[in-house]
């Protein structure tokens, strides 16, 4: 397993340098990877100035940003989905299964119609916002779904897919009430990444971050939980302790990601899945590499939304729901006689 792992990271980490360095000079003008690495020494200071100021400004100002959101939204939404499916023992959790992304959806749109200002000190408090929605959200899953003071893997899924067509609901009125800014919303929460310069990418940081180690504190006891919350009980876990702080650092990190992007789906889902399948279930390797990985297939999806169609651009979130949708139907199928479905 290590010899494995240690060739995981070694692919992922090289994968994930090609990717950017690939999506950044794919597009309507599409620009070399030794172009894109000119324009990279030049920003840094490692080169003297060369390249066409056109170049300089496609590359620098326009497509990197984005590719760099791209992949911090989706390291986000993989880690979260990540430490929800450890801790709920489920691999049908996710931020979006849940109703977490839909109520940090609300909250962050509540913010961006509602607070005033724009600058950067604004850009940090609309997360604040959709990390309130979140916790509502995961509040109310929290509370149907309880049974006997446990969590059964039908009743919280059926209880995020309630929550989340309620706060969908909610979203949908607020987009009617926002009158002339109905086809900016409309874009936002759809799931999209375009428009989004340097000053999108700074306020995601802490987020993610700070909430990467925090959940990274907490991957030993969530190993433990794996093994069944009495067992863990027995090995010192403060399970409920670990529980609310685990569910609260996910819901931020969920809530600094769709704050920016809107709803994108299923990320949360796919990338944990699938890497747990490569280097097993060990958190401590489980979500870093989850979040290189979410934020690898982020920024291909959102590529290929951009550019299959150009110039007209797909909503990212519809091609993640369009992979998502048939991966997340065939876990059902696989997993309904464990869960009854």
């Amino acid at each position: 397993m290590r010899g494995r792992r240690t060739a995981a990271i070694i692919f992922l980490a090289l994968a994930g340098g090609a990717v950017i360095l690939l999506a950044t000079g794919i597009g309507a003008a599409s620009v070399s990877p030794g172009e894109v690495l000119r324009v990279f020494g030049e920003a840094l200071g490692f080169l003297e100035p060369g390249s066409s100021s056109t170049s300089y400004t496609i590359i620098w100002k326009i497509r990197l940003p984005r590719v760099l959101l791209g992949f911090l939204i989706g390291a986000s939404l993989a880690a979260a989905g990540a430490a929800f499916q450890g801790l709920l023992q489920n691999p049908l959790a996710d931020p979006y299964t849940l109703g977490v992304s839909s109520g940090a959806a609300l909250g962050a749109m509540l913010g961006i119609l509602f607070l005033p200002g724009s600058g950067f000190s604004w850009q940090l408090a609309v997360p604040l916002c959709g990390f309130l929605g979140a916790l509502l959200a995961l509040f109310i899953v929290y509370q149907l779904g309880r049974v006997g003071g446990r969590l059964p893997v039908t009743t919280v899924l059926l209880a995020g897919v309630v929550v989340s067509s309620f706060f969908s609901a909610l979203i949908s009125l607020t987009m009617i009430l926002a009158g002339q800014q109905l086809r900016s919303v409309f874009f936002w929460i759809a799931g999209g990444l375009g428009m989004r310069g340097w000053k999108y990418v700074l306020p995601v940081l802490p987020y993610f971050g700070a909430g990467l180690l925090v959940l990274l504190y907490f991957s030993r006891d969530l190993n433990l939980i794996l093994l069944g919350e009495e067992a863990a009980l027995s090995m010192g876990v403060e399970v409920e302790r670990v529980k609310r702080a685990v569910l609260v650092t996910a819901s931020l990190v969920t809530a600094g990601a769709v704050s920016v992007s809107g709803m994108i789906g299923f990320v949360g889902l796919i990338v944990p899945h699938a890497l747990r399948i490569l280097v097993g279930p060990d958190h401590r390797f489980l979500l870093p590499f989850s979040a290189l990985g979410g934020g690898i297939f982020l920024v291909l999806a959102d590529t290929f939304a951009r550019t299959v169609m150009a110039p007209v651009e797909i909503p990212v979130g519809v091609i993640t729901a369009f992979v998502g949708a048939p991966f997340f139907l065939l876990l059902l199928r696989r997993h309904r006689e464990k869960y009854r479905f």
